[in-house]
This record gives structure tokens, sequence and C-alpha cells, in this order.
């Protein structure tokens, strides 16, 4: 089969920050490490045998003094203010859109690169949004701020692009089956009280989500374009697919639905190609593919499920069947699962870090001093 020709969206040097290389043991921060996405940050550094020089800590004023574990030391919490990032080489943002406008260009102008986990710049042209797996080359000595795409689409991206790569996919339609953590650590503990609650029964308040979340499931919890119909969620996945696999051809449609589940998002994916692909070829496609595990074993008839995916940072992908609407063989369907926390978020952030410098080779944390331990490990 011959492999399809993509496009590409033209990619610009980054906001606020001009090309540089970084050291090879930097200084990183992280900003919003005390929520669900920046504690999995902080796990993903050490994990994962970062080398850094110092580890920085920021958060809100009423997070200020909290200490966190790296590497079996305690870092302290401090409150985030513009004088934050002097001396600081990588910053990785898990804040809100809000707090990353007005801060992010700052760490920029003081000569950091910018992982920014918000929706703040993922549609600025001039900055890259980036799944390693897929589009790395955009960050090679990129300075500035760098973009980590939606949770969804992540997933989505890791499991279709090894696909895309070989055979265009021109049509996407994807519905979403998204947990508590896409909304953050209250989201998670909200939706264990509702259960107990529910169990129970008693009354409960919701406080974070809009609806009912125990043994419910309702529409993405953002709100809806009343000229499109579609809500932020669906609108992020659609146009951030299309930058990211550099294609604004691509003819993609999403629905997005919050369920009652605490960790993991799981998606159906109906594709079509621009040559005849089957079920056979996908497989084999993706059992190459880096990030990627299939689970698609039909006699015992277990497929990706959320539970199976928490705590991983492939990405799980299985139920790969032709779609039995389209006559032309063109179509297949899939079922999907992944880490929102991990692969959807944090991991991803960590790896776009990891691309633009040079990685030593990892030696165990406790067979090195403290000092050692928190420059080259």
């Amino acid at each position: 089969m011959r492999q399809s020709k993509i496009k590409r969206f033209p990619i610009q040097p980054g906001t606020g920050g001009s090309l540089r290389r970084l050291p090879a043991v930097p200084v990183v921060a992280i900003v919003g490490a005390t929520g669900a996405v920046g504690a999995e940050m902080v796990a993903c550094l050490e994990q994962r045998y970062f080398p850094l020089s110092a580890l920085r800590l920021y958060a809100s004023a009423r997070s200020a003094g909290k200490t966190m574990s790296f590497i079996g030391d305690e870092i302290p919490v401090e409150e985030l203010s513009e004088a934050s990032f002097a001396g600081v080489d990588v910053a990785l943002f898990s804040a809100s859109a809000t707090v990353s406008r007005h801060f992010a260009p700052i760490a920029a102008r003081e000569g950091a690169v910018v992982v920014d986990n918000s929706s703040a710049f993922r549609m600025d042209p001039a900055v890259p949004l980036v799944v390693p797996e897929v589009n790395a080359e955009t960050i090679a000595g990129h300075g500035g701020i760098i973009a980590n795409p939606n949770c969804v689409v992540i997933i989505a991206a890791v499991a279709l692009w090894p696909i895309h790569r070989k055979n265009r996919i021109r049509r996407l339609t994807l519905t979403t089956y998204q947990a508590a953590s896409g909304a953050g650590a209250a989201a998670m503990e909200e939706l264990r009280e509702s259960t107990r609650a529910y169990l129970d029964g008693r009354a409960y308040a919701n406080r974070v989500l809009p609806h009912d979340y125990a043994f419910n499931l309702f529409s993405h919890n953002t709100s809806i374009d009343r000229e499109t119909g579609y809500n932020g969620e669906e609108t992020k996945v659609m146009n951030e697919t299309r930058k990211i696999f550099g294609d604004p051809e691509l003819r993609i449609t999403a629905t997005c639905v919050r369920v009652p589940v605490l960790r993991a998002h799981a998606m159906s994916l109906s594709l079509e190609c621009e040559q005849p692909i089957d079920p056979d070829e996908v497989r084999s496609i993706l059992d190459d593919a880096p990030g990627v595990r299939v689970v698609d074993d039909v006699a015992n008839n277990r497929f990706p499920m959320p539970k199976d995916a928490s705590g991983q940072g492939d990405v799980l992908v299985g139920r790969i069947r032709r779609d039995a609407s389209d006559p032309t063989g063109r179509s297949v369907m899939m079922f999907a699962a992944g880490d929102q926390l991990l692969k959807g978020a944090a991991l991803n952030a960590v790896q776009i870090a990891e691309q633009l410098m040079p990685r030593p080779k990892a030696r165990p944390a406790a067979a090195v001093p403290l000092v050692e331990r928190m420059g080259v490990l």
C-alpha cells in the first residue's frame, strides 16, 4: 500500500522565547504541583529518572507550605509569583488557562521552555501542539511555549497516527467516555462521595459537576456553542487533532460524555481511510506502534477498559473490526482507553521535555547521594 502524503501546518518559533539548547541537567519547575496532574508530573520525573539539578514546586497561596516527596526527600511547595522563574530551564504548567496566559509568557521571557497543559496556547499557530509519538519534530530546538494537547486528543492521536501515516484517515467519528480524573481531584472525590451517599440512601449535593454523578452519565460539562451544537471539549478534540496531524482537511466529528469512572478515559473510534484497509492490517500496524498496546482478545471478550488502562503509560486499543456500514472496505472501528492523568497529561508533558534535551544513561536513584540525585541520575 502506498504511504499517504500528510500535509503539515507550518510551525513558527514559540511565543515569548528564542531557540535554545537546554543544559544536560536543567532546573525544572512545576506550576500547579499539588493538583492531580501536577502530582503525576512529579511522579513521572522521578520514575523516568529525568535528569535535573533542582526541582521547584509552585501552587496557589492555599497550597504554599506543603511538601511533596521526590526521590525520598520532601520538596516545599511555594506560592507562584512573577519572580518564580529566575534560573528555571523547563517549566511544566498544570494550572488553569488564566494562570497560564499570565505566567507562561513570563517564564518564557526568563529563558525557560514552557510545556503548558492548559488550553491557553494550543491553537496559536506559533506554538507547537505536541504528542511525541506523532510530531516530535515540531519542537526540535524550540524555545518559548509548547502546548500539551487535550487529554482525549493525546490518547486518540497515539492510537490513530500509526494508521494515518500509512493510509490517510479522511473521516473520523469519535465518541468518548471520560472519567472523573479529567475534571480534577475534586471531581474524583465527588464521585466517591456521591456513590457512597447513593448506596446509603442519603441525599448528596453536587459541588463540582453539574449533574448527579453516581450511577449516571451526561454530556461533557463544558458549555455548548448554540450555533454549532458542539460543546467545548468536542471542539477541542476536532481542532487539536487536525493541528497535531498537520491535516486541516481531516473530517472529524466528536461526542464527549462524562461517565462515573474514577480514572482513565475510553473512546470509540470509527475511521474511514483513503485506501481499503482491513482489521488484520490495523492490528499489525498497531502492534509495532510506540505507546500502543493491542488488547483484542475476542475469545474471552476482553478489550480495552479504563480499569486496565489506569496507571499505565500505554494507550490500549482493541475491538478492531470492519465498519459494516461501508461497502468500500475503507472503514474500520476500534475502541481505546488511556490514563488521562498520565499519557493524557503528565506523562506526555514530561516526554515533551525529554525531547528537548540529551538523555544521559539512568542509574537507580538509591545508589547515589542526594546532591547527585538532584543532578545527573
